[in-house]
């Protein structure tokens, strides 16, 4: 597969951006390049070699789940312009 122009054009499109000819030119030119390191992962021989499923293997202990109140619901609502006295009042943003 090449990077062509006319991909670019329709790269640009689908993303929403507006590129100059060298903008152009240099994306087109990088992702080329890219497209040919990926090729020459492909020769490589992997035949027994586990896929990686995470970048670091060793287990991570688990943290006790405890709960904590850290701020109470009148510290919450202390410099709040607008509440009930348990939840913040906020304007309706969302019709039906």
């Amino acid at each position: 597969m090449t990077i062509d122009e006319t991909l670019i054009l329709r790269l640009e499109k689908l993303s929403r951006l507006q590129l100059s000819t060298e903008e152009r030119s240099t994306i087109t030119k990088d992702l080329n390049n890219i497209l040919g390191m990926i090729e020459k992962l492909e020769d490589l021989d992997t035949t027994g070699v586990e896929p990686l499923r995470h970048i670091i293997e060793e287990n991570k202990p688990w943290r006790e789940d405890i709960v904590n109140q850290s701020t109470t619901t009148a510290d919450a609502l202390k410099n709040a312009p607008n509440h009930d006295g348990s939840y913040f009042k906020v304007l309706k943003v969302i019709e039906k």
